[in-house]
Order: C-alpha cells, then structure tokens, then sequence
C-alpha cells in the first residue's frame, strides 16, 4: 500500500509539473509579433534519457490552436522547419483585435516517446496612437526564408539598413510574409536557394528619392524586360539582403480610398417554417411502359431497316453492268484501252521467255556451284575517269545468268 501511494503521489506532482500558467504577451495593432516556441522550454517536461549525462536532443513538434477552434486566428502563423529547431509564432495583428484576449493552445509532441505537454499562450492586444503609420513599403528579400527573417537579430539589421536609407523618426516592421504564401514555388535544392520572403515595414515620413528611384520610366522599362533596375541604395543592402526592386510595393494610405463592404444581416441561421414533410404514399399506380418501348427501341429498328433496303437496292439494283457501260463509252476510248492491255500483256510474255542477269548488288563473291571466287568486275588497273555513268548489260564484263528452269517432258 505505501508503494502504491508513492507512486501515486510521484505521478500526480509529474501531472502537476506539467500544468503551468499562463503566459501573457501583449504585442501592439498593427506591429510585427513574434514568438519563439523553445524547444529547451519544453524539454523539461518530458522525462531524460535512460542513462544520465545523455545529451537530449528529442525530436519536438509544435501544434498550435485556438483555443475552443481546430485553427489559429487567420492573422497568426505558424512555422517550423525541422522536429529539432524551434516553432515560432508570427503575424500582424489588427485594430479589430484590440481588447480582444486570444487564447492560443500550444500542444509538444515528444517524437521519442510519444508523450505530450500542452501549454497556453494569451495574447493581449494592445491599441496604439501611432497606427498605423501613414507610409508604408514593402520589400522582397530572394536570399532569405521566413524562419530566418524572423530572427531578432536579422530583422534588426535589415531595419537598420532601411533607417539610413528612408531615415524616419518612427520605424516599424508591420508584416512578413513567405512568398510561398505569395504563390511561390518552392526552390530546388541547390546552390543553396532560398523561398524568399515579404517584409512590410511603415514609416511617419514620406518615401525617400532612393526608394522612389523604381518609379523612374527608365527603371520601369528595366523591370519590364526582366533586367535589374539602377537603385542608388542598393549598395547599402547588397552585403546581407538581395532585394527584387522590382516586386517593391509603395504605399501612402492617406491617398487610398477606402472601400466599404455592406453585408446583410445573417439571421439567425434557422430555415422559415415550412410546414410538415409529406412524404409520398408507399402505393405506386403501376405505369405502362409500351410507348416508352416502341420510341426508344422500335422506331430506331425501323428507320435502320428502311435504311438497309435503300441501301441494298442503291448497290445490288442500280449497277450499269459492262455492256451497258461499252455502249455509253466511245469507240477511241475502248480501242485504246484495248491497246494499252494487249502491250502489257505481250510484255509480260517477253519477260519470262528472256533471259535476265542477276543485278550488281545480288553478285556473289564465289561461284555458287564450283566454289571459285569470282574475279571483280574490273581489274585494279582499270581506269575509272573514262568510265560512264550508266552502263547497259552488254557492256559488263563476268555477267552470271540465271538458268531458266524448263519444264521436263
């Protein structure tokens, strides 16, 4: 009985580790969150390696939900590359979301062995004066994946660079998007070739001379026939990030019209009255089915009958026959195809009667009877320059003739 209570005990302080509080992040409208999913943060929860002073390097996975939904809120994504790096939660929440708490379930699956921690993560959203900012740009970075983007450190950098280019008093990154959400393929893997990724970041400034530089006609033209546009800043990027100038979006929202979408009211989502279901009555009146049979099969079988006869009668009746088709012909016509036979016919005659030689290219090497090999046509002296193109039989020289076969008797 003690065992059993310490183990019990054991197991529940196990169940107890692993339900934790809450976590509160209060990210703001209308700026870039982001969300690091550690897998060292999770480890703790699973049980060691057998043997210890094992490093443990268990395969996590992360899924990720709303809680109460199968999904995440449509403005929330989430990303991780392999079981062995970490999840990271990102997106862009709007002014519609403010006040609103999201729940968001994160569930760890341990791919060794199979056991799970789940944890929540509450999201507060929190309002700003500053949302969103007026002037908006949006880059996209060909050397890059989203998950490393993401990165604290990178996407400083590539703020950095955008700050001495645009050089604004407020900068802030809005959104970054994987161009496979964009409609992009995903690259071979070779030369180490990235997804690519959309970065949106906003300003309280207007745009500078050197990102309005891709408006030009010149650069537009450049764009047009997919060549490299002529940025003057490009250089102050080039050393980290590769950026398509001609996929950059430039946006001053004070000039966008906005556009209003009246939807009706959904109701209640519970059909009108329509009264009680009549099924039909379980006695059929029996159909007759003759007419039916004489449209779809015999009407067919007497036109093809019909047909047939005509048929018949066109190629069996109406022949003209050979005397009726003399007397329509002209005597010069029959006279010469009456010629044109008698000459065929007396050639052939000739040519069975004659005796032919075998053609040069069925001429053997040795004598088929004696076994003797057969001297060439022509001796290795013989001058070939006066030769003639088109010899006749008589002209050549050890001709071997074919013996007609006789009839014996």
């Amino acid at each position: 009985f003690n065992s059993l209570s310490l183990y019990m005990h054991i197991y529940m302080v196990t169940i107890l580790s692993r339900s934790h509080a809450d976590r509160n992040v209060y990210p703001s409208a209308g700026v870039l969150f982001v969300h690091v999913l550690e897998r060292e943060y999770f480890k703790g929860e699973f049980p060691p390696y057998p043997k210890s002073g094992d490093a443990s390097n268990d395969p996590i996975t992360f899924n990720t939900n709303l809680m109460g939904y199968p999904d995440r809120p449509g403005w929330l994504r989430y990303i991780q590359r392999t079981p062995h790096s970490d999840g990271v939660l990102y997106g862009s929440p709007t002014a519609e979301h403010v006040g609103k708490p999201t729940v968001i379930e994160i569930t760890a699956y341990n791919r060794r062995t199979f056991e799970t921690a789940r944890h929540n993560l509450v999201i507060n959203i929190m309002a700003t004066e500053e949302f969103p900012l007026p002037y908006q740009a949006e880059f996209y970075i060909k050397n890059m994946n989203v998950e490393e983007m993401l990165a604290s450190e990178v996407l400083g950098d590539f703020l950095g660079a955008v700050k001495n280019v645009w050089q604004p008093e407020r900068l802030n990154a809005i959104n970054i998007t994987s161009a496979l959400d964009r409609g992009g393929r995903v690259p071979l893997p070779i030369n180490n070739l990235k997804e690519g990724v959309y970065v949106m970041v906003g300003a309280d400034v207007p745009f500078s001379s050197c990102l309005r530089e891709v408006e030009s006609p010149h650069n537009q033209l450049r764009c047009s026939q997919e060549m490299e546009p002529a940025i003057s800043c490009d250089k102050k990027f080039r050393a980290q990030f590769h950026i398509d100038w001609c996929k950059i979006s430039l946006v001053d929202i004070n000039k966008v019209v906005p556009i209003y979408i009246t939807r009706s009211d959904p109701g209640t989502g519970i059909l009108p009255e329509f009264g009680e279901y009549n099924p039909p009555s379980e006695s059929l009146k029996s159909r007759d089915y003759f007419s039916d049979f004489l449209i779809t099969l015999a009407v067919p079988a007497a036109v093809a009958v019909v047909l047939f006869f005509i048929l018949g009668y066109t190629m069996c009746c109406r022949r003209e026959g050979v005397e009726k088709r003399n007397m329509q012909t002209p005597d010069i016509q029959l006279v010469h195809h009456s010629s044109i036979q008698k000459s065929t016919k007396e050639l052939r005659n000739m040519s069975k009667n004659r005796e032919i030689s075998w053609p040069l290219s069925t001429l053997p090497v040795f004598n088929p009877v004696s076994g003797e090999v057969v001297p060439p046509i022509h001796p290795d002296n013989y001058e070939t320059t006066s030769m003639p193109l088109m010899q006749t039989q008589t002209n050549l020289q050890n001709q071997i003739t074919i013996p007609q076969q006789r009839p014996s008797g």
